[in-house]
């Protein structure tokens, strides 16, 4: 039965007492999870990913001798899901969220651990390997933000699409609806909240329950709303006013 398969996993951290604890968590609390290798820097990583093949990889971001990314884009011919562990850094956890991609924060947290892992799992048993790692390298080397993309995690699975393609985002409850270019629109399993704190100026908060694109904002109403180059028209509301006007030239 595919359900007690163990997940076949590496683990890529350079602190060894790091290394430790997350050996310890996981045989304690994720026993579907079998530990088959571990390496200490993206140097000893390729070649042991590569000789492997494991389902996940537990992977730290910042290490010596190349970081993360430099580990995916090196495995790019690989599929395996990643966790990828890191200290806070606004930068980083920006680009692994756009990308949809799971993480720990230092220290890790045993609830969050189980969580992670549970998700990876559902993904290996429905042989949902979708190559999230090859966006998180296209987004990690794209220095232009708006020029980067997006995974929206939806009702069917994922959907990728280019941060510069979304007109507007409006909340609708636990979802959130996406207007592009095209004229389509998607829903992503996701608050508005969370492209809130995710996607970079051109994006900006105006609503409590709308994200738009500055680029695509034809006419500023004083009236207290602004109409966009789709036709729609999106209120204002007094808590974003001047931060909306500060930002839109």
């Amino acid at each position: 039965m595919m359900s007690f398969q163990k997940i076949r996993s590496v683990i890529v951290e350079d602190e060894t007492a790091a290394r430790e604890v997350l050996r310890s968590y996981l045989t304690k609390y994720c026993p579907q999870v079998e530990i088959v290798g571990e390496a200490q820097n993206s140097r000893e990583a390729v070649p042991l990913l590569h000789e492997l093949q494991p389902h996940l990889v537990f992977l730290d971001v910042e290490m010596p001798f190349g970081n993360a990314f430099d580990v995916l884009e090196a495995c790019s011919t690989l599929t395996f899901e990643t966790i990828f562990v890191t200290a806070f850094s606004e930068y980083s956890l920006k680009a692994l969220n756009r990308s949809a991609a799971y993480y720990l924060l230092k220290p890790i947290s045993i609830e969050e651990l189980i969580v992670a892992v549970n998700k990876v799992q559902q993904q290996v048993i429905n042989k949902e390997l979708f190559n999230r790692n090859k966006i998180i390298v296209e987004n990690f080397r794209e220095p232009k933000a708006e020029k980067q993309q997006v995974i929206l995690p939806t009702m069917e699975g994922f959907e990728i699409v280019k941060m510069e393609e979304i007109v507007r985002l409006k909340g609708n409850g636990n979802f959130t609806d996406l207007y592009l270019t095209n004229g389509s629109k998607k829903m992503a399993c996701r608050f508005l909240k969370h492209f809130n704190e995710m996607l970079p100026l051109p994006f900006l908060r105006v609503h409590k329950s709308h994200i738009v694109n500055l680029n695509f904002v034809k006419l500023y109403n004083k009236g207290g709303y602004i109409t966009l180059e789709d036709g729609a028209e999106v209120e204002i509301s007094p808590t974003y006013k001047e931060d909306f006007l500060k930002n839109f030239k």
